[in-house]
Parts: structure tokens; C-alpha cells; sequence
């Protein structure tokens, strides 16, 4: 059963348009905090990135969650980029590595069931 995005709607615009904007900021703050206190600084970046999913996939479905992928990616690909000095924020080292495909984590998201985000009460009964 796939889900159909009405476009013409402004509320869910405004979604698609925040989940991306979460996925940049996300991936910006990600990229500066991994090196910060190896390892630690990486699990919280990684945190983020698997609660942004969670949160793109609550409020915007599917599409969102892509969205706030493409928006971590993209922003990890442009900061890893050599700078005009020469330095980069993405080193090539185990934990630059991991974070670089840290984006990934999103996916987890994606694999939890669909009533986990659901507005509908639960139904059945307590055990």
C-alpha cells in the first residue's frame, strides 16, 4: 500500500520543505560535533541523525524521511570537501568514515512499523 503526497497542499509543502532544512541542519551540526570527544562526539552525532529520521518519518512520511536524508548527505558531502587551505572536516579515518556513512542511520527509521507513527488509538487488549 503506498501513501499518495498531495502537492498541492501548503501544510505538507511546509513539511517536505522543514524535514529537508532538519536534514541540513543536522548534518552541518553532525559533521562539526563527530570529532569533538572521539567516540562520543560521533555517537551524538549519530543520535541526531536517527532521531531526525524518526521525526521526518512522523511528521512527513516516507518523503520526508528521504528528504532529511538527501539534506544530511548532501550537506556531509559538501563539508568533506577539501577547503581552499587545503583542510577538510571530514578526515579520511575510521571515525570519518563512519560518520560519512552515518547518513545510513536514517534508513533505521524507515524499518519500524508503520503504527509506531500512526495518530490512531492502539486497539486489543492489555495482557
Amino acid at each position: 500500500m503506498t501513501a499518495v503526497i498531495d502537492l498541492t497542499d501548503g501544510r505538507t509543502l511546509g513539511r517536505l520543505a522543514a524535514t529537508l532544512l532538519v536534514g541540513v541542519v543536522v548534518g552541518l551540526i553532525g559533521t562539526v560535533v563527530h570529532r569533538w570527544d572521539v567516540p562520543w562526539g560521533l555517537v551524538l552525532a549519530l543520535a541526531a541523525v536517527l532521531a531526525s529520521g524518526v521525526l521526518a518519518r512522523a511528521w512527513a512520511g516516507w518523503a520526508g524521511m528521504l528528504l532529511v536524508g538527501l539534506g544530511i548527505v548532501t550537506t556531509v558531502a559538501v563539508l568533506a570537501a577539501r577547503g581552499p587551505g587545503g583542510d577538510v572536516l571530514v578526515a579520511a579515518e575510521p571515525v570519518g568514515y563512519v560518520w560519512y556513512a552515518g547518513a545510513l542511520v536514517v534508513s533505521l527509521a524507515g524499518l519500524a512499523p508503520r503504527r509506531w507513527f500512526s495518530d490512531r488509538p492502539m486497539t486489543g487488549r492489555r495482557g
